[in-house]
């Protein structure tokens, strides 16, 4: 048969289209154009119109711009194959079919939706089930609601709010649903928040991401009494966090016999797929209905979500929104049914068991790790894997902390908790940065705290994670336990060797992923408290600049940038090498010495201005004495002159100049006589550690040395080790050979002899009539 031409050109601009967007090369007279240009602000409608090619390029621009290549790393476009290819040609293919005449346009609709809806409760074994397909996926929860308002309000229809105010409806929803479904329910419904009850979770039996089915029952029997009507349950299969289902069966008893309706969602529902399902979530093919969201189990862009429900009577449907009588309404469902049949039955069921070995994978090897603590609901079969840093205590250890916490138990537990939130934050992070593929993610749970969650069915098939990726996943979580571990260990000795060391203060800042933080106390003489700021901020910021110019594995930072300390360092992570002394005595020194060099700046303006006051008096002084040395016949004009031509009068340029080491002004004299400046008294050194002067070669600042490293054997380093303690105890030498002694014990008679010569006459020493010992002070000199 012909093929629609329509048809072929929409399918072939389709492919056309996606492959320009799709194409994130650029070349370079687009690059340099796009420098002076910028496409995407906005503009006035051009009256000639455009071709398609160029409003594709526009879409192009804006979909990768900028900010794709600042943040190329962190920003991943979705994995769109040709499933996805076939999904975005319903949307096209939908806006075709809709201008058919009604006849054709209804045979077509009626086929399409009665289709994917027999496919879907096959697939998912939801028997005698009708679809409601739709874009938000709460949407499908609010038809549901009106669906039985209308059911269990015969009147609502003619009397409306009327009827709820004599009989107030409740619905009931785990403490562990989605954040915001109860009140955005209520706000569609146009019901107050009392119509909405949340249930607690188990606290002492069974998984406390569950419902608690006895404290439900608890609350629908105080309701009846009340002279309420409880209306709805909503219940999870595979809740948002940890993904844990709740008792279906037992909830479904429970809404039969109070007259409820069951209404199921969650990510475990895609394993009804499965050949092998769990009785937990099998128990959801029993309820009254249930919400599917395939796009993301499926890798399927721009798909509605389905919400599948058993129902009698069509005409309340219709009046509750679920049914329509436009075809075009219909028509939702068309990028669905082409993808389910480009994938077909068994494409489906491989995606999600893809998923589900996935998930198994992690989980099997995240029980042979320490240090890491899972939150699953079923160790044989979890699509969700929920783990978390968490270092156990010996039996010593836990005794001592344990005594310890008994004393002071509310902030210890706090404060524990809050650092393994961080740090798990950090974890959490650090993976979905390093393997972007996995899909990983940060999860706050009630109890558990900060967890790393790993949901394959939302993302899997979206970023296309494989094997491969869960492998590489584990190896960076091996490397970066032994950080977490470390820097958990070394924070307390940080914290004791900072509060030991003078000039430092520490900043105790539990939401910071690393060692600690530290700030350099500023030593102020009176000064109001902002130009105090100023001071400590410009120290701090320059602490920070020098610590980061070492060449040392340790990061240094201002901070987080939205709720740190001011004026603060802060350290990151480390490992167990990490020399927590030589680090803080560092730290210590450094401020010291730009505190001192800020102090020299600021003494320096004042030093200045009074050195030249007084080299101008002393120039003043000078010459005064020159014309007194001169005489009054030469300072006159013509007499002047003729004199100096025939005696000329030798005068030494005198001036002077201002030491700024030394704060002192000299006399130019020597430096006209040696034709050089000199360089005057020597600065004093740099203080620095003690501990860095011993540094091995190769050793990095802050690093222990362990005589087990490979970069050194062990025999090297201990004769190393004990050439350096040799050094230490060695005292400082003039010369070498038997001579020490003696240059030793004559130093003070050195410097009288020194003395005596330099005060010698000026006659004596030009008939080199130089003093007995000069001979010997030369020799000695030479030595030195």
């Amino acid at each position: 048969k012909m093929v629609d031409p329509t048809l072929a050109e929409m399918g072939k601009n389709l492919n056309e289209a996606m492959k320009m967007l799709e194409d994130n090369q650029r070349k370079v007279e687009e690059e340099n154009e796009k420098k002076y240009a910028r496409k995407d602000i906005p503009g006035p409608l051009q009256g000639s119109g455009q071709d398609m090619v160029s409003i594709l390029q526009l879409v192009q621009n804006l979909m990768h711009g900028e900010e794709e290549e600042e943040t190329s790393q962190a920003y991943r476009l979705q994995n769109v194959g040709e499933q996805g290819h076939m999904a975005l040609l319903g949307h096209s293919l939908a806006a075709y079919i809709s201008v058919l005449d009604r006849e054709r346009l209804r045979k077509l609709t009626t086929r399409i939706l009665s289709d994917t809806t027999l496919w879907l409760c096959r697939l998912f074994r939801y028997e005698n089930g009708s679809a409601y397909y739709h874009e938000d996926d709460r949407e499908g929860l609010l038809k549901i609601c009106r669906l039985v308002i209308h059911t269990r309000y015969e009147d609502y229809t003619v009397e409306g709010f009327n009827v709820l105010y004599t009989k107030q409806p409740v619905i009931y929803i785990s403490s562990a649903a989605r954040t915001g479904l109860g009140q955005a329910l209520c706000n569609q419904l146009g019901l107050p928040l009392s119509c909405m009850c949340r249930v607690p979770c188990n606290t002492m039996f069974g998984s406390q991401h569950q419902m608690d089915v006895a404290l439900l029952d608890r609350l629908i029997k105080d309701d009846v009494e009340s002279g309420k009507l409880p209306l709805l349950l909503v219940a999870n299969a595979g809740t948002p966090g940890a993904g844990h289902t709740d008792k279906l069966g037992r909830l479904k008893e429970l809404c039969e016999q109070y007259n409820m309706w069951l209404h199921v969602e969650g990510v475990n529902l895609a394993t009804l797929a499965l050949g092998y399902v769990s009785s937990s979530v099998l128990a959801a093919t029993k309820c009254d209905s249930m919400t599917l969201t395939l796009g993301s189990w499926l890798g399927l862009p721009a798909v509605p979500a389905v919400t599948l429900y058993r129902h009698e009577d069509p005409s309340l449907s219709l009046a509750a929104g679920l049914t329509s009588s436009q075809p075009v309404e219909k028509l939702r469902a068309l990028p669905l049914w082409l993808s389910l049949q480009y994938l077909g039955h068994d494409g489906i069921v491989e995606r999600i068991k893809h998923a589900s070995q996935l998930s198994q994978r992690l989980l099997e090897n995240l029980k042979n790790l320490d240090f890491i603590k899972t939150s699953v609901e079923d160790e044989l079969s979890s699509p969700v894997v929920v783990f978390k840093f968490f270092q156990e205590y010996s039996n010593r250890d836990q005794t001592s902390h344990a005594a310890q916490a008994s004393t002071t138990q509310h902030p210890i537990i706090s404060n524990e908790r809050h650092i393994y939130d961080t740090f798990n934050q950090w974890l959490g992070e650090q993976l979905a940065q390093l393997v972007p593929a996995s899909g990983v993610d940060v999860v706050e749970l009630e109890d558990e705290g900060t967890c790393v969650r790993f949901s394959p069915l939302m993302t899997s098939a979206v970023l296309g994670t494989e094997i491969q990726d869960i492998d590489q996943l584990v190896d960076c979580l091996k490397m970066k336990i032994p950080v977490l571990t470390s820097t958990l260990q070394l924070r307390e000795e940080f914290e004791q060797e900072v509060r030991r060391t003078v000039g430092l203060l520490y900043i105790e800042d539990l939401s910071w992923p690393g060692l600690g933080v530290v700030r350099y106390n500023y030593h102020s003489d009176g000064k109001n408290d902002d130009k105090q700021e100023k001071e400590l901020e410009k120290i701090n910021t320059e602490l920070l600049k020098k610590l980061n110019e070492l060449e040392s594995d340790l990061t240094f930072s201002l901070g987080p940038e939205f709720g740190g300390q001011k004026n603060c360092v802060y350290i990151g992570m480390v490992t167990e090498d990490l020399d927590v002394s030589e680090l803080v005595e560092t730290i210590a020194a450094t401020g010291r010495e730009i505190e001192e060099n800020s102090r020299l700046l600021e003494n320096m303006t004042e030093v200045v201005r009074k050195g030249i006051q007084e080299a101008q008096l002393q120039l003043q002084k000078a010459n005064e004495e020159r014309l007194l040395e001169e005489g009054v016949l030469r300072q006159i004009p013509v007499v002047g002159s003729v004199l100096n031509w025939f005696s000329p009068f030798q005068a030494s340029p005198k001036g002077r100049t201002f030491n700024l080491t030394a704060g002192s002004l000299e006399s130019t004299e020597s430096t006209y006589v040696s034709k050089a400046q000199g360089t005057g008294t020597t600065p004093p050194p740099t203080p620095t550690s003690s501990l860095a002067k011993q540094r091995l070669p190769g050793q990095k600042p802050f690093k222990k040395f362990l005589r087990s490293s490979d970069a050194f054997s062990e025999t090297s380093s201990v004769s190393h080790c004990d050439d350096l303690e040799k050094m230490e105890q060695r005292p400082p030498t003039l010369s070498p050979g038997p001579e020490q002694g003696p240059l030793g014990t004559e130093k003070t008679e050195e410097q009288k002899e020194v003395a005596q010569a330099t005060k010698a006459d000026t006659e004596d020493i030009q008939s080199n009539k130089s003093p007995r010992n000069c001979t010997k002070v030369e020799e000695q000199e030479s030595q030195r």
